[in-house]
């Protein structure tokens, strides 16, 4: 295919030098976005008298054509063409002649390419958005069946206090309301409309961006030109998205994974999402999790190159910015592949309720309870946590835990402690105490439920 820029050149490019310069291998899948900017761009050309309305209106058809081609498999890419726009261009003056050579009057490839990723982004952002929101919607509905199991919280991997697993979703639940938020920030500050920057400099012809902005949804023009076509922020800013989603993804499968371990057996997942050995016939390995976690790392190194690729760039577009869109592409290809198997993962599994209350029973969870206890009974909380560390140790040393050690013995101790200290120190006792907003307690989680299903409709 003759270069659309080879009227300055005496030579061919080197083989090498096109193969390292294409980017049709990539970038075809905008051809959707590329197309209908460049519909909008041959609108406007024609309604401003740019050109011909009667010319304008066959590149129109010729465009729609040629989409519904490319949609319907009758039209394949061509290989040797440089990027997407080419081909499209190549196409439509195939089909037209000169007519289909007018269209990229006042338009330069810089801010086509400024339009298409940022058209793509913007749909495809879309889709990972409703694969998120379909993950926290599941969690919402598994928090539900939940409300009661009760297992152990933990800090530095350690029992720490008792909580229900319900409360323990909704903590996912959050972190992914955030993210959802923190796309739509993104996309909204992604909605501009680069086109008519041109080159770098804009243009000569009376060209109106208001109209193009209106036909492609834009909130406003980009109102320099120079950062029209040399802005990747947005890619930065969706792609520190994505790698948030994928972190607490991440954190998600650490946990799962964990979980599926004999040493804690609090969920076991459906054989249709874990994987065997091929030696040890007795394994049942949480591949998806473990995928998941490790694809995280590959989506920051995404972020790094789209980063890396921006930090040096002098005004206005160079050639390393085509490096952003394998780099995005990728992120939100891995992404919506990890949703999409993490979510029916986690919806098929089997919670153990008994493992988790087993666990809880065992790690004296209950001890902040305990000296809470003594604490309304009237006592200074140093000295409450002070007994109550003791008798944690007399548990230790002796096998036994709070529940089972006798009240002669917590007596001993203090005279404050009375029968009622083990129903105060009861694992659902401490739990559905704890009923301050946040908290685990069976109404408050049902409130931040219904707090995240509020939160979910909105976007």
């Amino acid at each position: 295919m003759a270069k659309m820029w080879a009227g300055r050149f005496k030579k061919e490019a080197d083989s090498k030098v096109n193969d390292f310069n294409s980017s049709i291998s990539f970038d075809a899948r905008m051809y959707r976005q590329d197309i209908m900017g460049s519909i909008a761009h041959a609108t406007m050309l024609g309604k401003t008298g740019i050109i011909a309305a009667t010319e304008a209106d066959k590149i129109v058809d010729g465009l729609t054509g040629i989409l519904a081609d490319l949609d319907s498999g009758a039209l394949a890419f061509d290989p040797d063409a440089e990027d997407i726009h080419m081909f499209v261009e190549a196409e439509l003056t195939k089909r037209l002649g000169d007519t289909g050579k007018r269209l990229h009057t006042a338009r330069s490839r810089n801010d086509q390419v400024a339009l298409d990723i940022r058209l793509y982004l913007r749909d495809a952002m879309k889709v990972v958005s409703e694969n998120v929101r379909v993950l926290a919607e599941t969690l919402c509905d598994l928090a539900e069946e939940h409300l009661d199991t009760i297992m152990p919280g933990y800090t530095h991997l350690q029992r720490a206090q008792p909580i229900t697993f319900a409360h323990h979703l909704m903590a996912y639940a959050s972190m992914l309301i955030r993210d959802l938020g923190r796309i739509s920030d993104g996309v909204k500050r992604m909605n501009q409309n680069p086109l008519g920057s041109g080159a770098l400099a804009g243009t000569t012809y009376p060209i109106d961006r208001q109209l193009t902005t209106q036909l492609l949804g834009f909130d406003a023009p980009v109102m320099n030109s120079l950062d029209g076509v040399s802005d990747r922020d947005f890619c930065i800013e969706l792609g520190s998205a994505i790698a948030t989603i994928m972190m607490h993804l991440s954190r998600f499968s650490e946990e799962i994974i964990l979980w599926c371990s004999w040493e804690f057996k609090f969920l076991e997942l459906d054989d249709a999402f874990a994987t065997g050995s091929s030696i040890m016939p007795q394994k049942k390995n949480p591949d998806v999790a473990e995928l998941v976690r490790g694809k995280t790392g590959r989506v920051y190194g995404d972020l790094m190159t789209l980063l890396s690729m921006m930090k040096s760039l002098p005004l206005a577009y160079n050639k390393d910015m085509q490096e952003d869109k394998e780099a995005i592409f990728d992120a939100i290809d891995t992404v919506n592949l990890c949703l999409t198997t993490f979510t029916p993962m986690l919806k098929t599994a089997r919670v153990l309720k008994e493992n988790m209350r087993a666990a809880a029973a065992k790690g004296f969870i209950n001890a902040t309870d305990c000296a809470d206890y003594l604490v309304k009974k009237g006592l200074p909380f140093r000295d409450a946590y002070k007994i109550t560390g003791t008798l944690v140790g007399i548990c230790v040393d002796t096998g036994r835990t709070l529940e089972t050690l006798p009240l002669s013995e917590y007596k001993a101790l203090c005279d404050t402690f009375e029968e009622d200290v083990f129903e105060a120190i009861k694992l659902e006792t401490c739990a559905m105490t704890r009923s301050a907003l946040g908290g685990p307690a069976r109404e408050s989680v049902k409130a931040q439920i219904s707090w995240a299903k509020e939160q979910l409709a909105a976007f």
